[in-house]
């Protein structure tokens, strides 16, 4: 798969500013807040930066800690795991393969049968309605 790489301005004048705060500047939103938090309809839900799949709504769960919550990828080798220090805390961040947007992090507190739960901002996503064939 090839990578997407773009500039700073070109990120700019595609993503809103919050969308370019949390996937090019490893932001958050504010828990609770998001769009798909509480969000229920089938689909697909992709990265808002370059479009690739991610997530399913199979896989998503409320989990109560103020983010979307998902039990695993579409596929692993859409999301890179990276080991993040930041704010005095060891935690994996979730990214995406295509395009290296920072979507949110993994923990190991998610049901059964993979134990994951990744959360995952909703400025970082889009979503796609999809219906069961």
């Amino acid at each position: 798969m090839a990578k997407i790489v773009k500039s700073d301005a070109q990120w700019r004048k595609i993503l809103t500013p919050s969308q370019y705060h949390i996937l090019r500047e490893k932001g958050t939103e504010i828990p609770f807040t998001g769009k798909y938090y509480l969000h229920g309809e089938k689909g697909v839900y992709s990265c808002a930066a370059c479009g690739q799949e991610l997530f399913s709504s199979e896989q998503k769960f409320g989990s109560s800690c103020g983010w979307p919550s998902f039990s695993a990828a579409l596929d692993a080798k859409k999301v890179e795991l990276h080991e993040d220090a930041s704010n005095g805390l060891l935690r994996m961040e979730v990214v995406c393969s295509k395009c290296g947007g920072h979507l949110g992090h993994v923990f190991d507190d998610g049901p059964r049968p993979t134990g994951k739960r990744f959360c995952i901002n909703s400025e970082s996503l889009k979503f796609e309605k999809k219906e069961k064939k």
